[in-house]
């Protein structure tokens, strides 16, 4: 089957067309004719670090980890999965998981769910790590019906899904960000806007709450951090997805607030709980499938040999929404 491989990684490094052994399907796998994948930061981070990263592939390296698509074959003690059943998933494309960026995957069937039905593969294949993530931050703070949400970086892979699902548990939604376009999106989801440029944390926590906002799901982190313990109530919650970094806790401290670190790929890297992230999908295609979520994917289409051109899209800056390759 046709692939694009890495042989070195590096900022200059180029995607080769190649051939490679189209793999069998396995006990508790399936396999799947890849329709789409995504590109996420952390593939590009892959792609420019290799080695610096210790989640890399081996070279040559078959990078990607979300898709969607059609399964061809299903292997013993999978349940719940049949061939011609259309799928989305993470499962590859780190450690000694062979990627998307090819035309079938054998993908552990723990770790896929089925496709939601009023999306197309295009948008479905741009869901599964960013909207896991933002599932898992929502709902290890304890997000629930009532409370005040307060989402950083509202119109980003995770953020725009944040909101979303934080709407649809019943919150009352504010998310940060600046210019027109991040205010459109926040807005469309039903979130009110607020410009991190030109109101300080102090005063829009004052105008909106009452002592602090209960969740603030945190998708900028590293120094924003300071910000959201700011922000965050008494016995509040922060869910963070970037905390690499040295910081001063006191602030959380004194508010017995509590700080989530989500780092979604531990499933996939330790084999741990891997059944989780196929629940949660299963659970995002019912929201789905209900009108309440919907990815923003980026106009610019590019097919499995434009993949330089999709990384270098998303390394631009200038993507509105996910970027997918498509086969």
């Amino acid at each position: 089957m046709k692939a694009m491989l890495l042989n070195e990684y590096g900022e200059s490094a180029n995607f080769e067309v190649s051939e490679i052994a189209k793999p069998a399907v396995k006990a508790n796998h399936v396999l799947v004719k890849i329709a789409a994948s995504s590109v996420n930061t952390i593939d590009m981070m892959i792609k420019n670090m290799g080695s610096d990263l210790p989640l890399s592939p081996a070279t040559p390296a078959l990078l990607g980890m979300d898709f969607s698509g059609v399964i061809e074959a299903v292997g013993e003690g999978v349940e719940g999965y049949a061939v011609g059943d259309e799928v989305y998933g993470c499962a590859g494309g780190l450690a000694d998981l062979p990627g998307t960026l090819t035309e079938y995957i054998v993908a552990d069937s723990s770790l896929i769910g089925h496709k939601p039905k009023d999306l197309t593969m295009r948008e479905t294949a741009a869901l599964p790590l960013v909207a896991i993530t933002a599932y898992e931050g929502l709902t290890r703070a304890g997000v629930k019906a009532g409370q005040k949400v307060l989402i950083h970086g509202g119109s980003g892979g995770v953020g725009h899904l944040a909101v979303q699902l934080a709407k649809y548990f019943g919150a009352e939604v504010y998310a940060t960000g600046t210019g027109d376009k991040q205010k459109a999106i926040v807005e469309k989801f039903g979130a009110t806007f607020i410009d991190f440029t030109t109101e300080k944390v102090a005063d829009y926590t004052a105008k909106y709450t009452d002592g602090g906002f209960d969740v603030v799901f945190d998708t900028v982190g590293g120094p924003n951090l300071t910000n959201s313990m700011e922000a965050v109530a008494l016995n509040g919650h922060i869910s963070t997805t970037v905390s690499l970094l040295e910081i001063d806790l006191t602030p959380l401290h004194f508010k017995g607030a509590s700080l989530h670190v989500v780092f979604m790929l531990i499933p996939m890297l330790h084999n741990f709980k891997r059944e989780d992230h196929g629940s949660i999908l299963e659970k995002l295609a019912e929201i789905s499938n209900e009108g309440h979520l919907t990815p923003i994917v980026d106009e610019n289409q590019f097919s499995l040999e434009q993949v330089g051109d999709a990384y270098a899209h998303l390394a631009s800056g200038t993507a509105i929404g996910k970027v997918v390759v498509e086969n």
